[in-house]
């Protein structure tokens, strides 16, 4: 009876670090695309730079609609690369959750992705219409097709728990008519 106990207590101790690793938090990381440049379509009127244009008037509401889509998602990192129109469109979620923008190298998305993965807590990550799609390929998501040039309301949810990766998109704000 001792021996079949202490067997039993033994093997609980051996499995529980597995137990404790498969109820570990999932990592959830929402990708989206900047939101709209001043610079878009032909009437936009815009006369300044064009390699790093602001947000546009449409640019900063669905900027403001991804912190309130976000509000009660307890987003604990805000990445961005490092143009005004991608730090821009997180700012007010930044705001909102009280955390810094933190830069990422859009040329290396494998090894963002893989560190990304090893970061605990819920993420906001902006990008651009080629690197979006790539970036969610690169977590193990499914990125469904290229972002068009004028297509701005994709929003991923990419969720890793235990090894296992889904993929969720939504479409969100003004849709894209395309």
């Amino acid at each position: 009876m001792h021996r079949s106990s202490f067997l039993v207590v033994t093997s609980l101790l051996l499995l529980a670090p597995i137990a404790a690793e498969a109820q570990a938090e999932p990592i959830v990381i929402y990708v989206v695309r900047h939101a709209e440049r001043a610079d878009d379509g032909p009437n936009s009127g815009f006369t300044g730079d064009t390699s790093d244009p602001p947000l546009s008037e449409s640019g900063w509401a669905r900027a403001r609609l991804i912190a309130e889509m976000l509000d009660d998602a307890g987003v604990t990192h805000v990445h961005s690369t490092d143009y005004v129109r991608t730090r821009t469109t997180g700012e007010p979620t930044a705001e909102a959750e009280g955390v810094e923008i933190e830069s990422y190298d859009p040329r290396d998305l494998r090894g963002f992705a893989a560190r990304l993965k090893t970061m605990p807590g819920r993420h906001l990550v902006l990008g651009h219409s080629n690197t979006t799609p790539q970036l969610v390929e690169a977590l193990g998501g499914d990125p469904v097709a290229a972002i068009e040039p004028m297509e701005y309301d994709r929003f991923y949810i990419v969720t890793v728990a235990g090894g296992m990766v889904s993929t969720v998109m939504l479409r969100y704000g003004e849709p894209f008519e395309g």
